[in-house]
Formats: structure tokens, sequence, C-alpha cells
């Protein structure tokens, strides 16, 4: 395999979007955003409207990522395309950014962060039905994505199932007893340091180079996640466990749980019950054990009435990471189950 740029059957167009909701936002990050759009084979020929499928990213996956080549892999934007030029039908692929100060937004409106669901569902999504020849409708409308990623994409159809139909999760966060808490201990550990306080730990992470101690990977998801759940009146982030003694705070965790597919589930049974397909796959050596909460909110979804031929669930053989291999798999998925 060639490590070098490979060429595309299809077109990848870099676009800046300025965004009215995000100006202003409590992080002071950027309101104009870069949006990537790939078209397939054949678009600039003809006139035929398309299906669309969005990617969302991870904890701190920035859009540029996209564009990163490890030994032996495409990058995903290329195995993407390699996926319509084998003939899959073909559809629009477009790349959300939705970074922030603190490494993402979780996809959703928190007055620590900004607006980014709204960001996401009532601007990115017209602007690209008005650049592009999409089939406007939530039956030919798919989000897609891993970790955080694939939180986004499984709760963003149970808020907005006018947008979005179908979904592909791998790796997904949920079922938070599991894949939170085990951190907090670590946390409680590594903040010892920093008095017991995450903002100074903070200020010292923005003094120096990124991830140059073992506690900062952590911390970082620690303030971003509770900057997205648990936000106090002033926007600033609230642990959900005393820093000092790691004891839950119940009001605040409750925040967190809210936020978890597996909870979420029985609340929005309707719209889950619109789903006309839904991907979900998981590494059965997860360090987040993820590949348990895989399975809890595919039986939710069971317990709800998804029907299971809609559903496609797999644990394989992986870890958190290098799971990239398996986002053409749920893209062509998709891709075969979208209206047209």
């Amino acid at each position: 395999m060639l490590p070098w740029d490979g060429v595309l059957a299809g077109r990848l167009d870099r676009h800046t979007v300025n965004s009215a909701l995000l100006r202003g936002n409590p992080l002071g990050d950027p309101h104009e955003r870069p949006l990537w759009v790939y078209v397939p084979p054949g678009y600039d020929d003809g006139a035929e409207r398309y299906p669309v499928v969005y990617v969302i990213q991870g904890y701190t996956g920035h859009l540029a990522m996209w564009a990163n080549r490890t030994p032996f892999r495409q990058p995903f934007p290329e195995t993407a395309d390699a996926v319509f030029a084998n003939g899959a039908p073909p559809c629009v692929v477009v790349y959300v950014d939705a970074w922030t100060a603190y490494g993402g937004s979780q996809f959703v409106d928190s007055p620590g962060t900004g607006r980014y669901h709204s960001y996401l569902c009532d601007e990115i999504v017209p602007w690209v039905d008005e650049h592009y020849r999409t089939i406007p409708d939530r039956e030919s409308r798919a989000i897609t994505g891993k970790s955080s990623g694939g939180f986004g994409a499984m709760i963003t159809p149970m808020l907005r199932p006018d947008l979005f139909g179908a979904l592909a999760t791998h790796a997904g966060d949920t079922l938070y007893e599991l894949c939170y808490v085990p951190d907090f201990g670590d946390a409680v550990r590594a903040l010892r340091g920093y008095d017991q306080d995450i903002q100074r730990w903070w200020a010292d992470f923005r003094a120096r180079p990124a991830f140059t101690k073992p506690e900062d990977g952590n911390l970082l998801q620690l303030i971003g996640v509770s900057a997205c759940f648990s936000p106090g009146s002033d926007g600033k982030p609230e642990l959900p466990f005393d820093p000092a003694t790691g004891v839950l705070r119940p009001e605040t965790w409750q925040r967190w749980l809210d936020w978890d597919p597996v909870r979420m589930v029985p609340d929005h049974a309707e719209a889950v019950r619109s789903l006309r397909a839904v991907w979900i796959d998981a590494g059965t050596r997860d360090e987040y054990h993820l590949d348990v909460g895989a399975q809890a909110f595919r039986d939710q979804l069971a317990k709800v009435g998804v029907p299971d031929e809609r559903v496609h669930f797999e644990l394989f053989d992986a870890g958190h990471a290098a799971i990239d291999y398996r986002y053409p798999l749920s893209l062509a998925w998709l891709a075969e189950r979208l209206a047209r």
C-alpha cells in the first residue's frame, strides 16, 4: 500500500461555513468552521439527487485528522470513495467539524461549550441541502461516528427524527457506569497534584506541550464532557464527583446519565422505532467497555420494538483504537438502505 495521497473516483470539496449559532460561543472558539463534502463518481454527469451520510468524530477529533495517513492504512475519505467506486449505491458524504477548546462538543447544545447540536442540525444540514443535489428527507439521511462521534450518532436521530432516519455507531459512548466511572478514581489521584482543582490542571495543560503528563488524556475528557453535560450556571464545568474523595454527586451525575443513549431510548421510543437502519459495533476488548454498552443499546432497541431486520449488531476482536477499517463497512450497509 503506497503511503501517498490516493486519487479519488469521486470528489472531495473543502468549504468554510460561517455559523451564526457558534458566534460568541462560551469558549471563544471559531464560528467559521471547515466542512468537507464528498460527492460520488458520476455526480457531475447528471441531475440525480443523492442520499447523504453525515460523519462526526470522536473526542479530540478535528476535521483535518481525516486526512491523516497511518502505516498500511488509508484514511477514511479514500476508503469511503472505494465503497462507491466498487459499486455501492452512491451517496454524498459530509464530514462535520465540532471541535472545541476542550477537544470536543459531544454534539450537544451546552452553555459550557456552545450550540453544537443546533449547528449540526439547523445550519449544516440545510447548507448541504442548499449547495448539493441531495434528497432532503429523513429517509435518505444518516449519521455515523465512532466513540464520542458514535454517541452523537445515537442521540441525534432520537432528538431530531425529522432529519435523520438511519445511523451507525462504532464503539459509541454509552452505559456510563462502565465507560466513565472507572476513570473517576484515576482523576482523583491525578488532581492531588493540583489541589483537587481541575481548573488548575487546565491552566497547566494550556501552558505546556499537550499530553506531556500521564493524566492529561483522562482529565481533558473529564473537563470537556463536564462542560458538555454538567456546566454550572456560569458555564464552567462541574465534575460529577467530589474531586477529593471520588464520591459521586447524585444531581450532577444524573445530568450525565440523562445523556446516556441506553437510558434515552425509552423516552424516545417512537423516534427510535422510526429508524430504517441502525448499525452498532464495538471491539470485545474495548478499554471503556463500549462493547457492553453496545449490547445494552442494541437490547434497548429490541425492547422498544425496532425490528431485527433493521439492525446490524456486531462485536469483533479489537480494542477502542484502530477500528477505522469498520467505517467503510457501515457506510456501504447504510448506502444500501437509504431511500432513493
